[in-house]
């Protein structure tokens, strides 16, 4: 009877011992599976980055890699969305802003921004611009590989693709100087995912002759002897810049690149071969008022390791590195396109009244 009774005893323990080994197990599958999760639904451009590759690539490796990989995919996972809905703002009869340095900064810089846009993402992401920021500009074009009157788009004989991106640019530039050169005072090239704070460009340029050969933009400072700006920020050109570009460019007495390669880069060639000058559009501070990425990047970080090989300003991150009077952000989604507007335009702290600041370069 005492041997049944252990044998009991040890079989009763023993089952305990297994169904507290699995519970545990179970518990601690749970903790390691939700853990994983959440590391990996962060999006990428929001990830703490900290430290960089040791190992740098080649400049033309490292424009390999941005060309070929469409970037939209990680910082704009938004734009996918189809069910975007355009915001009405109509409350402006209620700020009381005095707007009467931005009027008359309005009347002494004309602004022509022509936005780089597709057949597939006119009802995606230009629609937006047109609803939002591009109400401000002075003359606002689209274009396309397909016209469209409604729109309106202008058509450009170039076919879609990343591969075609110079392409575009060069012919829609050449367009512009034979049809809207004498409209404008400064031509930018904008992508559909851009987003431009007008009053913040339209102060910076003040500044600035336009019948100097300069273009402005998000300085990267590899591939071309002066650097070039970066696309998807936007550039803006001087109205020598663009005299320039669409004649002695065209006629064939500089040599620049008709299509192909990657379109930034390839006009920044173009720029430095026709002695146009890349300038400096940091503020007084050294802060940045071009940006590449969306405003979520440049202040937590997460960049990709190219970035930080190709940025002029030192690749930071922080309130501290953005200008107060920052002109444009990147990979910005139709949703985002809304959100800045009415953070930028809309939202008011109660009892607190900005005054300017002079942060223009002396």
């Amino acid at each position: 009877m005492p041997s049944l009774c252990r044998a009991i005893a040890w079989a009763t323990r023993s089952t305990l011992n297994f169904i507290l080994g699995l519970v545990t197990g179970l518990v601690l599958a749970l903790i390691f599976a939700g853990y994983a999760n959440i590391k990996t639904t962060v999006p990428y451009y929001a990830r703490e980055k900290t430290m960089v590759k040791t190992t740098l690539k080649r400049p033309d490796e490292i424009l390999k890699e941005i060309f070929t990989h469409d970037w939209h995919d990680v910082f704009n996972k938004e734009s996918q969305r189809k069910d975007v809905r355009g915001i009405i703002f109509e409350d402006n009869h209620v700020h009381q802003d005095d707007d009467n340095v931005a009027r008359n900064l309005r009347n002494k810089v004309k602004i022509l921004i022509w936005v780089m846009t597709s057949p597939d993402n006119l009802d995606k992401k230009a629609v937006h611009v047109k609803k939002t920021w591009g109400k401000r500009v002075d003359k606002l074009l689209f274009f396309s590989s397909e016209n469209n009157s409604s729109f309106p788009v202008v058509g450009l004989n170039v076919s879609e693709g990343r591969e075609h991106l110079t392409g575009k640019t060069m012919q829609a530039f050449n367009y512009i100087y034979d049809h809207h050169f004498n409209d404008a005072d400064w031509f930018m090239k904008a992508d559909d995912d851009t987003y431009v704070i007008l009053e913040n460009l339209r102060y910076f340029l003040a500044g600035h002759d336009t019948n100097k050969p300069i273009y402005f933009g998000h300085h990267f400072k590899t591939i071309v002897k002066q650097g070039y700006f970066s696309g998807g920020a936007g550039y803006v050109l001087s109205k020598e810049a663009l005299r320039r570009f669409a004649t002695v460019a065209r006629n064939g007495s500089v040599s620049c690149r008709q299509d192909g390669g990657a379109e930034d880069a390839e006009i920044g060639h173009c720029m430095e071969r026709l002695g146009v000058k890349t300038g400096n559009s940091t503020d007084r501070l050294g802060r940045s008022r071009f940006h590449c990425f969306n405003p979520e990047t440049h202040l937590h970080g997460g960049y990709p390791d190219w970035y930080y090989q190709y940025d002029a300003n030192g690749a930071r991150m922080g309130v501290d590195s953005i200008s107060d009077y920052a002109i444009t952000f990147h990979y910005v989604s139709p949703k985002e396109m809304y959100d800045l507007e009415f953070f930028t335009y809309h939202l008011r702290p109660y009892g607190i009244q900005s005054g300017n600041q002079d942060l223009n370069q002396k």
